[in-house]
């Protein structure tokens, strides 16, 4: 288990990260999720030993990181690494090589990725040569080739068509159920919810919200009802009791109750109205609780 536990981390006056702690279990792939500015890079930096946290520890199976366990993670930066003017498959072993591996090793690992991620490119191509697309699987490649013990990822999908998150996705998802623990910044957050086992909110260095999307839906304080009446006129839905909140859009509204307990009286009222086709809780997007969690 990877596990950051209380961070704490300061540039001249500005507090960049408060008492951060989250933990990343084996094979679970974790969305880390938060405004620029607001922490994410420079956790994951100090994850890496790129910058030193002015307290708290960062530790792998119960044991600070060394720079051994370091060199068994797979990296990708926000801001591309890769040089230009060199060929995929030659850069990729010169990585590999660079994470302990030996010269064939590293090439036929490099031959793979490319081939499993679906890199469309001409065997002379250099890198500058492949679209935004492919140029970001070989930056996911280099993070893989060494078949790392924990991947750290900067906003991996940022600028990437469909179909290249779908590949991308794919091999992310095939770690971790390699027992891989990941975690991946990003804001793309429909795509956090779909991947993600767990989930942490970020704001100002501080970890506002953790857990399983199912857990961060229980906890939201918005509980809303989806309401459907047929044949109730326009501006039915203000005739509802116990409501602090409508949304209401031709025969069907979403309501916050004013109270849980509030929710018979609430459907009681609708069927006066006329034909009750849908009563529910609503289920919240990870972007709504996203954004109530840094409003709260």
């Amino acid at each position: 288990m990877l596990t950051i536990d209380r961070i704490n981390k300061q540039f001249g006056s500005k507090n960049v990260l408060r008492d951060l702690s989250f933990d990343v279990r084996p094979g679970e792939m974790f969305g880390f999720c938060g405004a620029n500015g607001a922490g994410k890079t420079t956790t994951m930096r100090i994850i890496l030993g790129l910058l030193t946290a002015d307290s708290g520890h960062v530790a792998w199976q119960g044991v600070p990181l060394t720079r051994a366990v370091r060199r068994t993670i797979g990296y990708m930066p926000e801001e591309r690494g890769l040089y230009p003017k060199m060929r995929p498959v030659d850069q990729l072993s010169y990585f590999g090589q660079l994470h302990g591996l030996d010269a064939s090793t590293a090439k036929r690992s490099a031959e793979e990725w490319v081939e499993r991620l679906g890199v469309v490119m001409s065997p002379k191509d250099t890198l500058d040569k492949l679209s935004l697309g492919n140029q970001q699987k070989v930056q996911l490649a280099a993070a893989l080739v060494h078949d790392p013990a924990i991947l750290v990822l900067d906003e991996p999908f940022s600028g990437l068509d469909p179909v290249a998150v779908d590949a991308l996705a794919d091999g992310l998802v095939e770690k971790a159920n390699a027992g891989v623990p990941v975690i991946f910044s990003s804001h793309q957050l429909d795509l956090v919810e779909r991947l993600c086992d767990s989930v942490g909110i970020i704001n100002g260095g501080v970890m506002v919200a953790t857990g399983t999307v199912e857990a961060l839906r229980e906890r939201e304080s918005r509980k809303q009802l989806a309401v459907t009446v047929a044949g109730a006129g326009s501006g039915w839905s203000a005739r509802l009791p116990h409501v602090v909140d409508v949304q209401e859009e031709a025969e069907r509204a979403v309501v916050t109750p004013d109270a849980p307990d509030s929710s018979s009286a609430i459907l009681a009222a609708a069927m006066e109205l006329g034909s009750v086709e849908q009563f529910g809780w609503r289920t919240p997007s990870l972007t709504e609780i996203f954004r109530e969690a840094v409003a709260a």
